[in-house]
């Protein structure tokens, strides 16, 4: 995927991209480099994270399936129990860090111009303009893409993808890598489904189960308030996990084997 479409130069690693190469070195070579310099700045971003006992989850979709309103609605739901902190990813405009700070959490906004993902060092920078010692969950919201944001590691904890009903309910089926690397899958505004007679939730599940995802589904409407609390729960739950994976002096990412098995790293 982005080692033919070119979208693997950002301009986070721009400065590591154009070089001058010894004679022969091949475009693949340096897309290599490039990934793993991100690997190695995504390994300092998550050193960050866990120095402080941040959970921080990647949140990935297709554009509009609703991710900024479900932060909204997390903001609203949790804000007395959690510090929250979100970094928004966009090719331009601040709406969505806006619509973040409009609810009284800190956003910081990175507009990527034409990259389409973000990648570690893009995250990085947008640290140095959060307070991390005030944030129990930071959440990254990736741009919106089905295809390269599951490809490239941010320091993250774990991956979120959602899946609106206003999408095809074989989405998972088309774009297996996305939906392998999530350790949750959103299936988002539910509220819809009365009205999209062409959405099949329990086909979409079957779609997600046929990757071999053994992953919570979590179907729920974020504007409606819909099937919340399971997402609430969940946040929780890996909230006191991360904790208590600092506390042993443990960190996890997600990852994806390269014959497509979804496994997790757990790293001492």
């Amino acid at each position: 995927m982005c080692d033919t479409c070119g979208c693997n130069v950002t301009p986070g690693n721009r400065h590591l991209a154009y070089k001058p190469v010894n004679g022969g070195t091949s475009a693949v070579s340096v897309l290599k480099k490039l990934l793993a310099h991100n690997d190695d700045q995504a390994a300092h971003n998550r050193a960050h994270f866990d120095t402080r006992s941040i959970l921080t989850i990647n949140l990935m979709s297709s554009p509009g399936s609703g991710k900024t309103a479900l932060l909204e609605a997390t903001i609203d739901a949790l804000r007395d129990e959690f510090r929250l902190a979100v970094i928004e990813g966009d090719l331009e405009t601040e709406n969505d860090a806006a619509r973040i700070r409009a609810r009284g959490v800190p956003a910081y906004q990175i507009t990527t111009g034409s990259a389409c993902h973000l990648d570690a060092h893009m995250v990085h920078e947008a640290l140095h303009h959060l307070d991390l010692s005030a944030v129990d969950i930071l959440f990254v919201e990736n741009v919106g893409n089905l295809v390269c944001p599951a490809s490239f590691d941010l320091g993250q904890h774990r991956n979120v993808t959602l899946l609106s009903v206003t999408e095809g309910d074989d989405k998972p089926a088309k774009y297996p890598v996305m939906f392998r690397a999530a350790d949750a899958v959103v299936l988002s505004k539910i509220d819809l489904l009365p009205v999209l007679d062409d959405f099949d939730p329990a086909r979409a599940e079957q779609c997600l189960r046929q990757l071999a995802s053994t992953v919570p589904l979590l179907p729920l409407s974020a504007r409606k308030g819909q099937g919340m609390t399971a997402w609430y729960d969940w946040l929780r739950s890996e909230l006191a996990a991360q904790r208590a994976r600092v506390s042993a002096g443990q960190t996890v990412k997600p990852y994806i084997q390269p014959d497509g098995a979804r496994l997790h790293a757990e790293v001492g």
